[in-house]
């Protein structure tokens, strides 16, 4: 049994954790949506979920079952009728049994109406062609651009944009 609710200050501690163990290190590679063979760096901090939480213009909806968070996504309002969904993810080892989809849906959901968005947006890594594939048999496509990798960091890797029209 999944629910779902919004993310509150104390939950970042398990919050954190639950992103650092799907995107990074051996322990996401239970999955295949990680991101352990191209990075191994932190893939967050307390003080951006914090910000995430505590922000009128983002929404961290968490994903909890009866053991406890397993999985999470973040969508930002960034005007003029778009959203941004970001930070995906599921616990490795309940991953491709459709808690994914249930929180993009749900995230998209929260986007019309919450912050209005008719379209709504995501960047993911441009060579993990395995997860662009997913994220296209949801509904969304490349939009043609791509972007450096995000906080200005020298990765050698492009962002590709998706994007796909909701509500």
């Amino acid at each position: 049994m999944i629910r779902f609710r919004l993310a509150r200050p104390a939950d970042v501690p398990a919050l954190r954790a639950l992103v650092e163990r799907a995107y990074r290190g051996e322990t996401a590679k239970q999955g295949w949506t990680h991101e352990a063979d191209l990075l191994d760096d932190e893939r967050t901090s307390d003080a951006e979920l914090a910000d995430a939480i505590a922000s009128d213009d983002a929404r961290v909806l968490l994903a909890l079952n009866e053991a406890g968070l397993a999985g999470t996504v973040t969508v930002r309002n960034l005007g003029a009728g778009r959203a941004y969904l970001g930070m995906l993810c599921v616990d490795p080892s309940l991953q491709a049994a459709g808690l994914g989809r249930a929180l993009v849906a749900d995230a998209e959901d929260m986007a019309a109406e919450e912050f209005g968005a008719g379209v709504m947006e995501m960047t993911v890594i441009a060579i993990r062609e395995e997860l662009i594939a997913w994220y296209e048999r949801l509904g969304y496509v490349r939009t043609g651009e791509t972007r450096p990798f995000p906080n200005g960091e020298d990765r050698p890797f492009r962002m590709a944009v998706l994007e796909r029209k909701i509500g």
